[in-house]
């Protein structure tokens, strides 16, 4: 109920409603574009998918988000929000063409990769934005339900949207003409929220004026040295930087799962149907993102009976010992079990990080501790897909895979357990 009762608190300000509205078209074409790079990657019946190719397209997804993370808000800061989210979407929108043109021309691969990382830059500046812009049009005593709100109807909406590109897969084939027609509709329909956001008044979202502001090659420098400093700082922080390496080590181990499922069901459980695959693969989305929002659910209950200390190893140790009984089979059955284990455990895990960075780590370094968070949430993901295509046999049947994945979680736990301890223990 807190999450309906939050979102009728702010939808009462009209500026928030535009920049919200702006918010939810945008992922839900992220949604359609994701789902149609998933399928050009793993699942086009013209494509031969390997776990090179996997680990590429994983890359393709997330790289962007790692490697610009940290230097985005230097140009945030700078440049008028507003034109960023008007202007952002057309330069999308007209990458996205590009990109259907290469796949529909038969373009080489690294062509369309490239196009698409550049969707991707561009989308992490607009996404960068809309963070930034949210405490102007929000009141203080209402930006912490604000906060609650947007980051969960986002990521429902960016579901919904690759449920939609699901549909129109099915309508317009999964072939390359297919998967054009996907690029083109979600170039639209982002699009659309720059009309949304050219509703807002120019100078509504900053930033202000500053005089004193270093120049952006500067600022550029300072990041670098910030993250260095940060990162020191967050490794006296030793419950906080435990938790973010719980989080990381998570993300490692299910990047690895998300590597091996792909080929499984791409090969091993469908004989190379690419539309079974397909299917079989969204049933362990759909499962992982109900564990999702269980996780949202019963975390906050979970760490004031037990505590984050006891909660997150729990979690970590159940991921390793369920998801490996169920995966070890190698049956189909298994996979959507799994993924939502993985769903409960891996959100519980980043519930638990973002709260305890948030609580010890001093409020001068909370956007470089971010920023290291980001970094290491979505590089860890993409080197796990790197190390899975060097393990991971053509059909996917990999013992060496789930072992490290079942071994993996529990080892993760109890080098979180005895760091706490041991701060604990120092601090008493």
């Amino acid at each position: 109920m807190s999450f309906v009762a939050d979102l009728r608190v702010v939808l009462q300000g009209r500026d928030f409603k535009r920049l919200f509205g702006t918010r939810l078209v945008s992922q839900f074409s992220d949604g359609i574009f994701q789902f149609a790079v998933t399928n050009f990657a793993f699942f086009s019946p013209e494509q031969q998918t390997t776990a090179v190719a996997v680990a590429a397209g994983l890359a393709v997804l997330f790289l962007p988000y790692s490697v610009l993370g940290p230097f985005v808000g230097v140009f945030i800061d700078r440049w008028s929000r507003r034109q960023i989210l008007v202007i952002a979407p057309v330069v999308r929108g007209t990458l996205l063409l590009l990109a259907a043109a290469l796949v529909a021309s038969d373009a080489p691969d690294p062509a369309f990769y490239a196009a698409a990382l550049g969707v991707l830059a561009v989308n992490r500046f607009f996404l960068a934005a809309l963070g930034a812009s949210l405490p102007h049009v929000v009141p203080s005593d209402r930006l912490l339900a604000a906060n609650a709100v947007t980051p969960t109807s986002g990521t429902v909406v960016t579901f919904v949207g690759a449920g939609v590109g699901f549909l129109l897969r099915e309508l317009v084939g999964g072939d390359d003409r297919g998967i054009a027609v996907l690029l083109v509709a979600s170039g639209v329909v982002f699009g659309l929220s720059a009309l949304v956001a050219r509703t807002m008044d120019r100078a509504l979202l900053g930033p202000a004026a500053d005089p004193g502001r270093p120049q952006a090659r500067e600022a550029l420098r300072n990041v670098v040295a910030g993250l260095v400093d940060g990162a020191r700082h967050i490794a006296h922080r030793r419950v906080a930087a435990a938790t973010m390496g719980a989080m990381a080590a998570h993300r490692f181990l299910y990047g690895m799962a998300t590597a091996l499922g792909i080929i499984l069901y791409r090969y091993y459980f469908t004989d190379g149907d690419a539309d079974a695959a397909l299917r079989g693969l969204g049933m362990v989305v759909a499962t992982s993102g109900v564990g999702y929002f269980l996780a949202v659910i019963i975390t906050p209950y979970a760490t004031e009976r037990f505590t984050i200390e006891r909660w997150v190893p729990i979690a970590l140790a159940s991921a390793g010992v369920l998801s490996g009984a169920l995966v070890a089979p190698f049956q189909e059955w298994g996979l959507p079990l799994a993924g939502f284990v993985l769903g409960v455990a891996g959100q519980s895990v980043k519930i638990c990080a973002d709260t305890t960075v948030q609580r010890d780590v001093e409020d001068i370094y909370l956007g470089r501790a971010f920023s290291l968070y980001d970094m290491l949430f979505n590089g860890m993901y993409v080197l796990a897909a790197a190390l899975s295509a060097l393990i991971l046999p053509e059909n996917g049947k990999s013992y060496l895979a789930v072992a490290i994945i079942t071994a993996g979680y529990p080892l993760a736990a109890l080098a979180y357990r005895m760091t706490t301890a041991a701060s604990r223990a120092r601090a008493a």
